[in-house]
Order: structure tokens, then sequence, then C-alpha cells
């Protein structure tokens, strides 16, 4: 069993790995896995809630569909079906006997060859889940444009959720260690708004809610689910390309993610955006979506799949 140094999260007992559920000191790869060679492997981030009755993951299906479409990305296939990943996904949170938390999927080209092409290399699928309560704290935080700009769509996919990408979102995170800022904010290779390093970005302006277009940015599945929520409270919803200074200008700006959930922004490079404050619709957003997550809300149920 490997001695593992005191982690930043609480642990729990098992982790899925190939099939089978292993204890969590237990669960170990070959120091020459390709995926931790080269960054070939696909995650997801997932969130589940307590709903008072059972816990309940949101938006299981959607997720598990995302990781085999970055799976196929890299050339990759999951020996596995997507029913079984769900089914093994709801097994994990169950045995582990955690009412809300994260869940995290990694498919990864396994031990068996070097070298870049992957071609040959077994596909291991290990499912981890673990409490973890707000990522940046929920009041509006401070964001700064990074130096780093986001990956190139022609250099990699940019929508699919590979491990090697999230250098760049290591970089830009590191990067604002040395300021004040809480998180960091991306611009395209055309200087557009992107993303923050693991969160999707939404502002408000004259009535209008905004988010950057696909082509640069992951497709969020929070980002997804955002959108709905503001049409449905009949916001009209953009996707474009922006500019700083239209984020510098708005009425009001959050971010949104799994881990992130809704995360207002209240100052952007050291200026405030607008007040400072949570706005108006971003606190209406952030309200409706934690009572969907925790099943409060019966037109939003249809995202909740219930741990059994």
């Amino acid at each position: 069993m490997l001695k593992l140094p005191k982690a930043s999260f609480q642990i729990t007992q098992k982790i899925w790995m190939n099939g089978k559920l292993v204890d969590w000191n237990k669960a170990a790869i070959h120091v020459l896995a390709h995926g931790l060679h080269y960054g070939s492997a696909v995650f997801e981030g997932i969130r589940f809630y307590d709903t008072g009755k059972s816990p309940a993951i949101f938006q299981l299906a959607a997720h598990t569909k995302r990781l085999f479409y970055s799976a196929k990305a890299i050339g990759m296939k999951i020996p596995f079906s997507e029913a079984e990943v769900n089914a093994a996904i709801l097994q994990v949170v169950k045995v582990n006997k955690v009412k809300s938390g994260y869940i995290r999927p990694l498919a990864f080209y396994d031990y068996g060859k070097m070298g870049l092409n992957p071609v040959g290399a077994p596909v291991s699928l290990a499912i981890a889940c673990w409490p973890w309560g707000s990522y940046l704290g929920g009041k509006p935080i401070s964001v700064k444009t990074s130096r780093f700009i986001r990956i190139h769509p022609k250099s990699l996919v940019a929508d699919a959720k590979v491990a090697g990408h999230y250098v760049n979102s290591i970089l830009a995170s590191l990067d604002i260690q040395k300021s004040k800022a809480d998180e960091a904010l991306f611009l395209d290779y055309k200087g557009n708004l992107a993303e923050g390093p693991g969160e999707n970005l939404f502002f408000m302006k004259k009535g209008i809610l905004h988010t950057p277009k696909l082509g640069s940015i992951l497709a969020g599945i929070t980002r997804n689910s955002v959108m709905q929520i503001a049409r449905d409270l009949k916001i009209p919803v953009k996707e474009g390309s922006y500019k700083l200074r239209d984020l510098a200008t708005a009425d009001e700006a959050f971010f949104s993610g799994t881990a992130a959930e809704i995360q207002p922004i209240g100052i952007l490079d050291g200026k405030k955006i607008h007040d400072g404050k949570t706005g108006k619709v971003t606190a209406q957003i952030l309200e409706i979506y934690m009572d969907a997550v925790a099943g409060k809300v019966p037109r939003y149920q249809k995202w909740l799949t219930k741990v059994n």
C-alpha cells in the first residue's frame, strides 16, 4: 500500500479502476504510463449534490458523452461503454457514502509503450470521488488578464478535456500568484475574450447575457445549463466575439463551471466591473442553479441522476 502525504482535500475509501473497486491508497499506475509522460489522458469534473433524500449527480450523461468525445479527439478507445461508465460513476458515489462532492473520471494511455504515438498502448479508466466545497469562495472575485493566451484551436482540439491541454491553465494560474487576483482570464489568439483556466465567462450588458462563442473555449456543460436558465428567465443570450473593453464596461459578470459553479466577478485588472458587487442577474441565476442541483426545481430534474 502506498504511503501518501496528507492531501489538501478529504480522501474517500474506494476508487474504481478498470472495472474493480480498489482501496484509495492502492490506486496506482506504473511510472512509465504513457499518459503520465505525454498528457495523453482525458478527464471530466462532475459534481454531485445532497438533495435531502439521496445524492444526485449533475448532468451525468452529458459529462460522460464529453469524456468519450475527448477520447476520440486523441484516438483513444475507452474499453467501456458510456452506459458502463455511468454505472461505475454511480457505484463510486454510492460505495463511498458521500452526500455531496466531486467526481473525477480519468481515461489514459497506460503502461506498455513509449514514444509520442500512443497507438498500441493499453487504455485504462479510473473514477474517484471526494467531498469538495466551494472552489473560488462564492463572493465576487478579482480577475487578471493572463499574459498567456488560450490554446489555439488549430494547435489542439480546444473543446476537448485533454489532460495535456491544462498546462496552459497551470501556467496562467501560477502567473497570477504574483498578483492580488483570485483567478486568471484568457484571451484567445485573436485578442478576444475566451475563458478562465477552468471556467467559462458570462457578462451582462444592456439586458443581454453575453458569452464567448465556441471555437477557442471548452463547450462547458454548466455553461449550457446557465444559458438554459437565462432563456427560461426570458433573458436574451448572445454568443459572440468580445474584447476586454466589453467586459470592463459590463453591468455584471461571472464565471461558470463544474468546480466554480456560478462565481461572480467583481474586479478586472484592478478595476471594478460596475460597482464590484454580485449583479442582480448573476444572483438570480446562481440561486436557481443551486436550487436546481439540489433537486428543488421540477423543470430541471432532468439534469439530475439520483444515487440510489
